[in-house]
């Protein structure tokens, strides 16, 4: 890779030894960027400054949020086994707390067992998918904004445009979707757009004069957004050299894709902080549950963080609807389109789209990236 600019010379430590690194893991001002932690933290510096910055928490409580979600992921992982069929979803509470539904009163003492709180429901999370897949296979009008399984309230709930509510094709729609299952509408007064950008200065990825955000490395490569650039598309990086091409690309249904990488770029297993927070090396990519905090790293708002709202939503963009994708409360700007999702040092996925700003705040989704490392046969590089 060309570093040319004197800018570059002061990449962190690991940028610069790592034997493998990702074109749009280059800050644009990288100087005065903290090294990641070589230890096994539950975040770096970076991840708890954004948390205390996000979230109004000192460092010892991010920290032991963090610490208090890890446990949860894993009690959720043995709670889903112990519910068998009968699972029902799970979240946690404003304390941290791990709630498993069950559609299976008879399975709640094994369960609870696992140390998860445990709310008996009427149905099954199979049930709730198989309900949702009926309606994605309806054609949505664009006054209807998404929908999703809501393990909460044990329905799928589809959110209008609330001046939309009492046009005809809106209404129509619903009375299908109702058929499909047990469903809950609720207005929003916001429509999802995707994050692509024109060319602007920063330090992105390019695909002609649309600027996204790089994800996460992954062996070979690394992956993004679909809508930022189709099959065979070229791809050039910060400086304008050239740095591969998409090998695989899917929008709308999904927003997933994923770029070879060569001609001198390499990849690493980090997630930058743009130089206002360190940086974060990524070690897997256990799913983090409902409720759990989460970060954001984008080529043009940078570093911000929320927690997951919503999980399997649909959303329905102008161009067509995506679906499968986790919703949180994190900002995101124009330009920060693939860009990564992260909870602790676990990879979650590439940014998609949502609605809002860093200014006045939004929501944003992202597909998921174990969806994404499965549908293309890909190994996420870890540290």
């Amino acid at each position: 890779m060309r570093r040319n600019r004197p800018v570059r010379a002061a990449l962190t430590a690991l940028l610069v030894s790592g034997a493998c690194a990702t074109a749009g893991f280059l800050p644009a001002q990288a100087a005065g960027a903290d090294t990641p932690h070589t230890g096994r933290a539950a975040a770096s510096n970076g991840v708890l400054a954004a948390m205390q910055r996000d979230f109004g928490l000192t460092a010892a409580q991010a920290e032991a949020r963090l610490a208090a979600e890890k446990q949860a992921a894993a009690t959720e992982k043995q709670a889903r086994r112990a519910a068998g069929p009968a699972y029902a979803g799970s979240w946690l509470t404003g304390d941290q707390e791990l709630t498993v539904a069950v559609a299976d009163r008879a399975k709640a003492a094994k369960v609870r067992a696992t140390g998860a709180r445990v709310e008996v429901v009427g149905r099954s999370a199979a049930q709730l998918d198989a309900a949702k897949k009926r309606i994605d296979a309806l054609d949505a009008p664009r006054g209807v904004s998404s929908w999703r399984v809501d393990w909460k309230s044990n329905r799928v709930v589809v959110e209008v445009l609330a001046d939309q509510e009492s046009d005809n094709d809106v209404k129509a729609f619903l009375a299908r979707a109702a058929k499909a299952g047990p469903l809950a509408v609720h207005a929003t007064r916001h429509a999802p757009t995707t994050f692509a950008a024109g060319t602007v200065g920063g330090d992105p990825y390019y695909t002609g004069n649309v600027r996204c955000s790089i994800g996460f490395s992954v062996q070979g490569g690394f992956v993004t957004a679909g809508h930022c650039g189709g099959a065979g598309q070229g791809v050039s990086g910060w400086d304008g050299s050239y740095v591969g091409n998409f090998q695989g690309s899917s929008f709308p249904d999904n927003d997933y894709a994923w770029v070879n990488v060569g001609s001198g770029w390499w990849t690493v297993p980090v997630v930058l902080g743009w130089g206002t927070v360190s940086d974060q090396l990524v070690r897997g990519s256990a799913e983090a549950p409902v409720g759990a905090s989460i970060c954001r790293s984008g080529s043009t708002s940078h570093w911000h963080c929320g927690t997951v709202l919503a999980k399997n939503e649909t959303v329905n963009y102008s161009q067509g609807a995506v679906h499968q994708m986790t919703k949180t409360s994190v900002c995101a700007e124009p330009g920060d389109s693939g860009g990564s999702f992260i909870s602790g040092d676990q990879a979650q996925g590439v940014t998609s789209g949502g609605w809002g700003n860093c200014s006045s705040g939004g929501e944003t989704w992202y597909q998921p990236i174990n969806e994404i490392l499965g549908r293309y046969g890909l190994t996420l590089h870890t540290a």
